[in-house]
């Protein structure tokens, strides 16, 4: 018997599902007798919430629903397993129920922490020599995954980031008096979804003004001074910067004006505010009006506007992970590159978990301009393919219909 188990941890995506659904067909396919699915991740594996995917999954309608439905179908968590020394109990409590649902490969769709899950359970498996596959599957908007060359959900964000920058651009140029726009962006230490407002320049578009990344140190007073002259020679003025941008102390921008309590499992403080900061500083200094706009939570899960590209490589990646287990490897991601720009063309590959598993891929600093204030044209050139062509919902009554996992279809 070779049953697999799924989970999906970290913040969500447009296409997350999609890998879900790619794990699931592909071990059916190639002859899993049960596809196990962890509600809210390994949190859920250790409280035993635990769903058998073919009971919600039905037909081919509710797997087309399942990719293009946004957000982490089965739930996430951003819960960290602790050290292996010293927290045995733990792991022996996972091992003990992966035992019991007879698992063969155990499979995390996620980010830089949900491979340091991945990393944490090969490792153990390897230590007591348990012969379940663990495999991880990319995803996260933030594209900071390493070796990959970029990760599933990056594509689909950008391509929404992009949009509503064009829109917001033509929002600001109705009037006949100076308005200055902040766009906040998500991007705590990498500004790969930033640098993707950039993309809103064209034939059409006059594009954004500033563009400011956390891989380059703020200089406020700059800042400000920039904003000066560019009201001289605009009536509109569109700016995005990263929600992660810092200070020469270190400091977050944000935390210049709002205290930040919240600190996740991994460490990561709660980002905001940013935008806010920034507008108030130019309307106090130049008197004119000012707009701090969040994209927030928007960005990660507008899948009225996934990206072709990007749910076709979710999909890929979750088979791949199957692909890989049931060819015996464990402890590995599975990585895409780029082997074509023209026509743009992505493999899958494998990589050792120990290589990606908190380890933070940044923008180059050659794809930034000298002065910090813009990217270049090589960033746009990477990031356009991965926005191309759409998925349409399927609409119902004027809105997008979405599959949604019910309580009861969960095994205690």
């Amino acid at each position: 018997m070779k049953n697999v188990i799924v989970g999906q941890s970290g913040g969500p995506t447009a296409v997350i599902n999609s890998s879900l659904l790619g794990v699931y067909k592909t071990a059916r396919d190639r002859g899993a007798d049960i596809v196990y699915g962890m509600v809210h991740g390994i949190k859920g594996l250790l409280d035993r919430e635990i769903v058998d995917l073919s009971t919600r999954l039905k037909n081919d309608l509710d797997m087309d629903l399942l990719k293009r439905t946004p957000s982490s179908f089965l739930g996430s968590c951003r819960y960290k397993l602790p050290e292996i020394k010293g927290n045995e109990k733990t792991y022996e409590k996972i091992f003990s129920i992966l035992e019991e649902l007879e698992i063969y490969a155990f499979f995390y769709i996620g980010g830089n922490d949900s491979m340091d899950t991945i990393m944490r359970l090969s490792d153990y498996a390897a230590i007591i020599d348990s012969p379940i596959k663990f495999i991880g599957v990319p995803k996260t908007i933030d594209n900071d995954l390493a070796i990959t060359d970029h990760t599933p959900g990056f594509g689909s964000a950008a391509k929404y980031i992009a949009a509503t920058t064009k829109e917001i651009i033509r929002d600001g140029l109705v009037y006949d008096y100076p308005v200055v726009s902040v766009i906040e962006v998500m991007g705590r230490n990498a500004g790969w979804l930033t640098a993707a407002t950039a993309l809103a320049k064209g034939e059409d578009c006059e594009g954004v003004d500033l563009v400011y990344l956390p891989e380059v140190t703020f200089d406020i007073d700059a800042f400000v001074k920039r904003v000066g002259k560019l009201l001289k020679e605009e009536r509109s003025i569109v700016i995005a910067v990263s929600e992660g941008v810092k200070v020469a102390d270190g400091r977050y921008v944000c935390e210049l004006s709002d205290h930040v309590d919240y600190v996740d499992a991994f460490g990561h403080k709660q980002l905001a505010g940013t935008a806010r900061f920034l507008a108030g500083k130019i309307a106090e200094k130049y008197g004119v009006k000012t707009r701090a706009i969040e994209l927030s939570s928007l960005q990660r899960c507008a899948a009225h506007i996934q990206s072709r590209i990007d749910v076709t490589e979710a999909f890929n990646c979750g088979g791949a992970g199957v692909k890989a287990a049931f060819e015996g490897k464990s402890g590995v991601v599975i990585t895409l590159k780029r082997v074509s720009e023209n026509p743009y063309m992505c493999i899958t590959e494998v990589a050792d978990v120990h290589l990606i598993a908190n380890v933070e891929k940044k923008v180059p600093r050659e794809w930034i301009t000298d002065d910090g204030t813009d990217v270049t044209a090589g960033l746009v050139q990477y990031i356009m393919p991965l926005i191309q062509a759409e998925i349409t919902p399927l609409w119902i009554n004027g809105l997008p219909r979405h599959i949604r996992l019910h309580a009861k279809s969960t095994i205690k």
